[in-house]
């Protein structure tokens, strides 16, 4: 089963669109959807309650510490899928993508599918060019600290096996930074994974959450936080 993990705060315009295009084309493939309100204050949460009074396919909860990193606990915590795929509510993923992770990770071994947006046969579409370089730059930073062959680590659409997600906890990310907190401990912790080609498409309605200057040193705690981690785990081995 696949658990589809979603985070939304004051997303009143796109989540029932979101959790619609979801729910309708999803084929044979048995899911659920989690919808996890991070402390919203507009209609989300009405929106989503209305929803699931007529479709058993869909989970609400509220966020019981504010935050990305607590929500994505939460998340894991209610799941009942043996795989859980993070997915952002603004209809940036596509679904197709989804579909291929689940393919993918349901009949091989490995412990989670890595999409990257910046590697041959990805697109993005419209995505802000400010936030683009930095992107960019940061990743390739963590790309050669970790000496890895992945390139996206900051992207938060990504499929784990619910078993190596729980051994990546506890988690210390409190933001955005969860998505960069999770595959780097998957991959320095030796956990077999995947790279695919994904799509991306810039939201087209309601405000993007993150926020570079308030985000940039919590990325840099986790990436020191999980560099230092690395090293130890080295230093162990040896």
């Amino acid at each position: 089963m696949l658990s589809i993990i979603i985070p939304v705060k004051n997303e009143e315009q796109l989540i029932k669109n979101s959790i619609d295009y979801l729910l309708n084309e999803i084929k044979n493939i048995k899911f659920e959807i989690i919808i996890i309100d991070d402390f919203s204050d507009d209609d989300t949460a009405e929106k989503v309650e209305e929803i699931i009074k007529n479709n058993d396919k869909v989970k609400f909860f509220r966020n019981n510490q504010e935050g990305l990193g607590p929500l994505i606990d939460l998340g894991i915590e209610k799941s009942s899928g043996d795989y859980i795929c993070i997915m952002m509510s603004d209809l940036s993923d596509d679904i197709q993508d989804l579909k291929v992770y689940y393919e993918k990770i349901n009949n091989t071994d490995f412990d989670a599918i890595l999409g990257s947006r910046f590697i041959k046969d990805s697109n993005v579409f419209d995505y802000p060019i400010i936030k683009l370089i930095l992107n960019r730059i940061f990743n390739y930073v963590v790309k050669i600290l970790f000496l890895s062959n992945y390139n996206d680590f900051t992207n938060a659409f990504k499929i784990y096996k619910k078993s190596t997600l729980i051994k990546l906890r506890p988690f210390v990310s409190e933001s955005f930074n969860i998505f960069l907190e999770l595959p780097l401990k998957l991959i320095s912790r030796g956990y077999r994974y995947e790279i695919m080609p994904i799509k991306w498409t810039n939201r087209k309605k309601g405000k993007s959450k993150f926020k570079i200057k308030e985000l940039g040193a919590k990325y840099i705690f986790t990436l020191i936080y999980c560099l230092s981690e690395k090293v130890l785990l080295k230093k162990q081995i040896k």
